[in-house]
């Protein structure tokens, strides 16, 4: 086991955006977090990279508590919709990530390939389109030396052919060793890429485990029901 939450708390006001959520995370797995619109993910995720204070909780390495501000040393976020160094052309943001947070740079050329950049290198960030900024985003996450990475959305903007390839790109980093937390809003998406699920609604886990583990306990709550697949064992728990 790579990582341990425990009990994180997160209030806005009088909602509780997150309340006792507890789970782990395996080293070299791709775990996926799926839940609907406002269930919790990305304040979730916020909270764990130490971007957004809980209210209560704690993530242990190693049975070790890691406060928020020593996070960085082994959580890298990877937020949805952001555009970093506007100004700055492609080939820059790769090298300064390789530089600024002591990246692979071994992998840049790599994934480069991988992630279809190279017409892009000379180009503004800030000019891209969607789908181009998410697989630069995407490089910019994978370039880093951080055991896991959290990655918000990973194919928001993507094409299906797109998509496709770059869950062959992710679990070909997974295979060697990189541990991904994913948040996926696509159930198809997470059943071909992830081994494990969390699944958050209104802000409690309401099960986590792989398809097999989650379907028994779809059908400990409610006996008879048909849970063969992600969607609808994700239908009954959540």
């Amino acid at each position: 086991m790579l990582l341990e939450v425990q009990g994180l708390c997160k209030r806005f006001g009088d909602l509780a955006a997150l309340s006792q959520v507890s789970f782990h995370i395996r080293t070299g797995e791709v775990l996926g977090l799926i839940g609907p619109n406002g269930a919790g993910k990305t304040t979730l995720f916020e909270c764990m990279a130490g971007v957004l204070s809980a209210d209560e909780g704690v993530l242990r390495v190693g049975g070790r508590a890691v406060p928020a501000g020593q996070r960085s040393g082994i959580l890298f976020y990877v937020p949805d919709s952001i555009v970093p160094w506007g100004s700055q052309p492609v080939g820059w943001a790769l090298d300064y990530t390789v530089g600024f947070f002591r990246g692979r740079g071994d992998l840049r050329n790599e994934l480069i390939s991988e992630l279809s950049l190279e017409p892009l290198l000379g180009r503004r960030i800030g000019a891209l389109s969607k789908g181009q900024r998410k697989r630069i985003l995407l490089a910019i996450g994978l370039l880093t030396s951080q055991p896991a990475l959290l990655i918000d959305e990973p194919f928001e903007g993507l094409d299906l052919r797109q998509t496709r390839e770059v869950a062959g790109v992710l679990r070909s980093h997974a295979g060697r060793g990189r541990t991904l937390f994913l948040s996926i809003h696509q159930i198809g998406d997470a059943a071909r890429i992830c081994d494990r699920f969390v699944l958050l609604s209104n802000g409690q886990v309401r099960g986590q485990g792989d398809v097999g583990e989650l379907a028994a306990l779809a059908q400990a709550r409610a006996p008879g029901g048909s849970y063969s697949t992600l969607e609808e064992v994700f239908l009954a728990l959540t």
